[in-house]
């Protein structure tokens, strides 16, 4: 069963371009390169609520809850270690894990 990882993310508005750059050409690069996500996104919450900072939220499409849990053994721990130390109290953030009924 297909799994999505999804990261919700509240970005400090003053460093929000500078975030997604990293997040794109960086951050996003790292997590798909540990070969445990088939595909992502990357979107912007665009309903109001959010004060103080911008809402992103980032889905991995995972093929199998293995390979997930393989992604948060061997390298979650350091890559969300990177992001806390590069935007330390300048973000805050959540993460849900969805299993796929239906894909188009």
């Amino acid at each position: 069963m297909k799994i999505f990882y999804n990261v919700t993310v509240i970005i400090d508005d003053s460093i929000l371009e500078e975030w997604k750059s990293w997040m794109i050409n960086a951050h996003i690069p790292d997590v798909m390169a540990t070969g445990a996500f088939e595909s992502y996104q990357l979107t912007k919450v665009i309903t109001e609520g959010s004060e103080g900072g911008t809402t992103f939220a980032i889905q991995y499409l995972s093929p199998s809850r293995e390979e997930y849990e393989r992604y948060q053994m061997q390298h979650a721990p350091q890559l969300q270690e990177e992001h806390q130390k590069k935007y330390n109290g300048q973000f805050g953030a959540f993460r849900t894990l969805m299993e796929v009924i239906s894909h188009g």
